[in-house]
């Protein structure tokens, strides 16, 4: 006689947990984009999850399924800004590089939506030490490879020294434009900065 004890157990079927759907990278973008626009148009103090959501046309659910409050969205946002990172110059010459260089950022730096949130951000990291960290590392190592890989060039076609201060040739090189374009916030750079500003900057590192 055969009882239920002989005949083989079947394990019922495991169903994975509600929240461990698969998130899809297009709304993930969608969401990311929204937070920039979010904070050109009103600020960090006025953002909401539910502002930002309606702008990437998804429901309020699909940005908490992702991160857990307004402050991680803002650090996550900003902080993968630093790993975008820029493209390194690659001209022949020191004062090429540099040009090259300021030319990109101070598009990047002027775009409307750039120059509406980094005062923001600023203003908020004053209050925020997460915001201030996240904030200093997207500013800090978006530059700080491209201007490394540029003094390490010059060194090697002789324009520089060998074991030039990387953080002092960093202040040099990111400086005079970050001041111009996000504290001073000039609308339009005069015709010929950059290319007076890559001379100036080649001479001075040359004196380091």
């Amino acid at each position: 006689m055969t009882t239920n004890a002989d005949q083989p157990q079947t394990r019922p079927r495991r169903r994975s947990p509600a929240g461990a759907a698969v998130l899809r990278e297009d709304v993930t973008e969608a969401i990311r984009a929204a937070v920039f626009e979010e904070l050109a148009a009103v600020g960090y103090a006025r953002m909401s999850i539910e502002g930002i959501a309606r702008r990437a046309g998804v429901g309020k659910t699909a940005v908490y399924r992702r991160w857990r409050s307004k402050l991680h969205l803002v650090l996550d946002v900003v902080s993968a800004v630093a790993v975008m990172g820029l493209p390194a110059p690659d001209t022949g010459s020191l004062e090429g590089d540099l040009r090259l260089l300021y030319e990109v950022t101070s598009r990047a730096l002027r775009h409307p939506v750039a120059s509406q949130i980094l005062p923001d951000l600023q203003a908020e990291a004053a209050r925020n030490p997460e915001i201030a960290e996240a904030l200093q590392k997207a500013l800090e190592q978006g530059q700080e490879g491209v201007a490394s890989g540029i003094v390490k060039a010059a060194e090697q076609r002789g324009e520089l020294r060998a074991g030039v201060d990387d953080e002092l040739a960093l202040d040099i090189i990111s400086g005079p434009l970050y001041w111009r374009s996000v504290v001073v916030r000039s609308p339009k750079l005069p015709k010929g900065y950059l290319d007076s500003l890559a001379r100036a900057t080649a001479e001075a590192l040359k004196a380091l």
